[in-house]
């Protein structure tokens, strides 16, 4: 772990990466702290412009914009690991499975894994959404999660079938070890870092999901994220009333994370694949 700590600190995109969202982080972290207040509290006029008291004015209903997008990043950042760490954990037990049993199981699963990748996953996303009543910040990350595990699944399974004759995987094979055993020993060690770059990008992925349901005005209840801010926005006419700061820090920090996470992803790939390597 600290070795390919090390080695990842040697590529600058994964440097900037890493810097840009670990900087955002402890700025969406400590300033709640630094000013307590509640973001759904009326502190001015509507759309406000920004001054030296408000940074970024206010909203619709005269809140402060800049503590809303504090916790607004806070809950994109949330779902979006939640949506990670549950796609990608899905599409990894999958595409194990897939790829090391092989025979019916791999039909089975790879047929599974092609009706959902042929079925476009916003789609789901958005019937899924419609359909409960009660959405939480959680329900939306899981739902994000259950509906974007595909493409890991059918890489994951492709890394695996390349791995699954090699000769420690045979060996242990010889030697009487279970399949579980095989799978999280012999083959697991081998793909750990594409798991890590396919979680990175299914958050980054996750984010944009919430963003994207959330501007239609589908996305979790009774809390505040990026893409709630930009509905508010839009249902408030904020453009129409050329209050460019109810919505473009709102885009500007999507884009912000999201490029962040890709550049980390990318410097990721840069050391990892070997191809890309030479």
């Amino acid at each position: 772990m600290k070795n390919s700590l090390n080695i990842l600190i040697k590529s600058p995109k994964f440097v900037i990466g890493a810097s840009a969202f670990l900087l955002m982080m402890a700025l969406v972290l400590t300033y709640p702290l630094i000013h307590p207040q509640d973001p759904l509290e009326m502190v001015g006029l509507a759309f406000q412009p920004p001054d030296g008291d408000m940074l970024l004015g206010t909203d619709n209903f005269g809140r402060d914009i800049f503590l809303e997008l504090m916790y607004g990043i806070k809950t994109s950042v949330k779902v979006g690991l939640i949506a990670g760490i549950c796609a990608t954990v899905i599409g990894l037990a999958i595409g194990l499975a897939s790829g090391y049993i092989g025979g019916l199981w791999d039909n089975i699963l790879t047929a599974v894994t092609n009706i959902f990748i042929v079925i476009p996953s916003f789609i789901i996303l958005i019937l899924v959404s419609v359909s409960i009543n009660s959405r939480s910040s959680l329900i939306t990350a899981l739902i994000i999660g259950l509906t974007s595990w595909p493409w890991t699944a059918r890489a994951v399974r492709a890394q695996t079938t390349s791995l699954r004759n090699r000769d420690h995987v045979n060996i242990a094979k010889i030697s009487g070890h279970s399949t579980p055993r095989i799978i999280v020993f012999e083959i697991l060690p081998y793909i750990a870092s594409y798991v890590v770059m396919a979680f990175v990008l299914q958050t980054a992925s996750g984010i944009l999901s919430e963003a994207s349901i959330s501007m239609l005005g589908l996305g979790p209840y009774n809390t505040i994220s990026l893409g709630i801010l930009m509905n508010w926005a839009l249902v408030f006419e904020a453009p129409v009333a050329g209050a460019w700061w109810a919505f473009i820090p709102a885009a500007l920090s999507i884009a912000v994370i999201t490029f962040s996470l890709y550049m980390m992803n990318a410097g990721m790939d840069e050391i990892f694949n070997p191809k890309i390597r030479s």
